[in-house]
């Protein structure tokens, strides 16, 4: 552990050089509270020039061989590993999580990285037969052009890395508006770039007021694609923006988590995986499991082991030895918590631990489970978004899978049972862009990362992550 590395203030990163922006503000480590870095803001004019420089950048960008992008890329995931150490300590003192879980975000990127740099080289086309023998028919992929990407705070790194990637691999520039909570990790990708010798414009980092810089860059005309991870709100304004001025968009937006559990299940197995993924980063993830639907028979069993993994969570600063869950990201986190809460038990639930606030110093919140909580409580329709776990049953499969699809949303859902049938069917009925059954198998550089409905469209993983970042063109040659 580096218990020594001192966080580094971060500053805009445009056309092949680090500089001020038009003001700046604090960054603040949600464990104390305390102002720990300063980061630079963009303006209009900073905006302007990173799109340009982004437009230039893809020029060039584009006329390198899908072979040279694919050893840069590798030179950067290499450089991301050798970092990982700094980089896992500068993350946890400014968005909260357990050193060992920045540590495995950090790797995760590198190995995102080594991913798309090898999807690069497999941008295959093809050859049509055409229906006269002087005509020659081909179809060429292309990259869509600069690209403008949006990304969260919960993870700063594996977000980023993600959409700059597989841009990069396409052949496209970037312009990536990264978090203003979380900015010196997500500096630290764009740095791991630089280092591998990615020329001056094809990847840009801003940071700004959020309204203010998607509305900028969106309209401008020189970007051709967005790519956004966030909440569902934001997200639908963005596909309207976007729609507007036909520019491509890929939306990973928010979730809510169906996770059924049969009365067939390896119930403590169910019990204790589920509750390591709801409390991973403080519950601060888009496919974290938030609603506990359980079979009425299996359901004292579960609620039993389920509260007793939760009592075990270490809450704490991440630095320290042990801890495994840390403090929420901001004090508006923690503020929902208690709101959340306070609902569920004034609609009739009952809190079977935590509940509360941890401390009057951080943003730390005790890993909560509410019991027979009814569908009236604001937590069964609107995303937690933070560590509280609710748990309601079920009678029959039908009924399960209703509520599994009752929410507007689609993008991740867990079931666990022992019968081969019941996966099966879970598999085909419930309404999301991504299902794990018996594990938590999500979010690996090669599969579909994605969602339905109302939680967005597009992949950020596999090789369908590539797609949104490639036009097809059709060449039509009489000889």
């Amino acid at each position: 552990m580096s218990q020594t590395t001192q966080y580094p203030s971060t500053q805009l990163y445009i056309d092949g050089a680090w500089r001020a922006g038009a003001r700046d503000t604090a960054v603040v480590n949600p464990a104390t509270e305390g102002e720990i870095g300063r980061l630079a803001l963009a303006g209009e004019q900073q905006l302007a020039e990173a799109a340009e420089a982004a437009g230039r950048g893809f020029k060039a960008w584009r006329k390198v061989s899908a072979f040279e992008r694919s050893k840069l890329m590798r030179r950067a995931a290499q450089n991301l590993r050798d970092r990982a150490e700094e980089v896992a300590t500068i993350m946890t003192m400014e968005q909260g999580k357990p050193l060992v879980e920045a540590r495995i975000e950090v790797l995760g990127a590198a190995d995102t990285i080594d991913w798309f740099a090898e999807e690069a080289r497999r941008t295959y086309g093809r050859v049509i037969p055409a229906r006269a023998e002087n005509v020659r028919q081909i179809v060429t992929r292309e990259p869509v052009g600069p690209v403008a990407a949006f990304t969260p705070w919960n993870f700063p790194i594996n977000q980023a890395v993600r959409k700059v990637s597989a841009a990069l691999a396409a052949g496209c520039s970037v312009v990536l508006k990264g978090p203003e909570e979380t900015p010196a990790s997500c500096a630290a990708l764009v740095q791991a770039y630089i280092d591998a010798g990615l020329p001056a414009g094809v990847l840009n980092l801003v940071f700004g007021v959020p309204a203010d810089v998607s509305k900028y860059l969106i309209a401008h005309p020189l970007i051709r694609k967005i790519s956004f991870t966030g909440s569902t709100p934001v997200g639908k304004l963005l596909a309207a923006m976007a729609g507007e001025h036909m520019k491509r968009a890929t939306m990973e937006l928010g979730g809510h988590a169906p996770a059924l559990v049969f009365a067939d299940a390896d119930i403590p197995r169910a019990a204790k995986l589920l509750a390591g993924a709801k409390f991973r980063n403080a519950g601060q993830v888009c496919i974290s499991p938030t609603r506990f639907i359980v079979e009425e028979s299996a359901y004292e069993e579960f609620t039993e082991h389920f509260v007793a993994a939760t009592k075990k969570v270490k809450v704490g600063n991440g630095l320290e030895e042990g801890v495994q869950m840390g403090a929420l990201a901001n004090g508006r986190r923690l503020q929902a918590m208690e709101r959340l809460v306070a609902d569920a038990v004034e609609h009739g639930a009952k809190v079977l631990t935590g509940g509360e606030r941890i401390g009057r110093e951080g943003f730390f919140f005790a890993p909560t489970v509410l019991a027979n909580v009814p569908l009236t409580a604001r937590i069964m329709t609107e995303e937690p978004f933070g560590p509280i776990a609710p748990i309601s049953t079920f009678k029959s499969y039908d009924e399960a899978i209703a509520e599994a699809n009752r929410l507007p949303f689609g993008l991740a859902a867990y079931a666990y049972t022992r019968s081969s049938a019941t996966s099966a069917a879970v598999g085909e009925d419930i309404e999301s862009g991504m299902v794990s059954i018996n594990h938590h198998g999500l979010g690996i550089p090669e599969t579909p990362f994605g969602g339905v409905k109302e939680s967005g469209y597009g992949s950020e993983g596999g090789s369908e992550a590539m797609e949104a970042y490639l036009v097809t063109k059709f060449v039509s040659e009489a000889r």
